[in-house]
């Protein structure tokens, strides 16, 4: 009975880790930490948005508990120019990814992986006049698709925003 038992734990140990968070140091969560970099750090940060082009579906969704819908790549983009990158915009806000929040999922189709689900948690900030000030936590869950060899983000998630 006690050699059953344990073989049974030890199948369903097996294949509860068939579809847990790939491993940190897996290319496929250090290519799309870079991209998370690329997204905030270069993007909405230091407002280099040329990098949203190659980053960002066409047919982009965007989801957010506070701000709405914004379904499209070129609406995307169009927000950040006139918000937050706008230079005569006073304010100044900048993200900050919470240092090992960042999870990363495979999804697969028949075995062949499609895409993945990106989770984490991040921080922003506001800058007025020099003085940095804390503005929100919130969640997020980003979903990758990988085309012709390139990851796309295709839908975000920004959720769970607190002061």
């Amino acid at each position: 009975m006690k050699k059953s038992i344990v073989i049974v734990l030890s199948i369903l140990g097996i294949l509860s880790n068939l579809n847990a968070q790939v491993s940190t140091n897996s290319e496929l969560y250090k290519t799309l930490k870079v991209n998370d970099s690329l997204i905030f750090e270069r993007s909405f940060n230091n407002c280099e948005l040329q990098h949203l082009e190659h980053l960002i579906a066409e047919n982009f969704e965007f989801y957010h508990d506070i701000g709405g819908i914004t379904n499209s790549k070129e609406k995307f983009i169009e927000i950040m120019k006139n918000g937050i990158c706008n230079p005569d915009n006073p304010t100044k806000s900048t993200r900050e990814l919470v240092e090992g929040s960042l999870e990363v999922f495979i999804l697969k189709n028949n075995g062949q992986v499609y895409g993945a689900l990106q989770n984490g948690i991040h921080k922003f900030f506001e800058t007025t006049n020099g003085n940095k000030l804390a503005g929100s936590t919130a969640k997020f869950s980003h979903l990758w698709i990988l085309e012709d060899k390139k990851w796309i983000l295709k839908r975000v998630i920004s959720y769970d925003h607190k002061m």
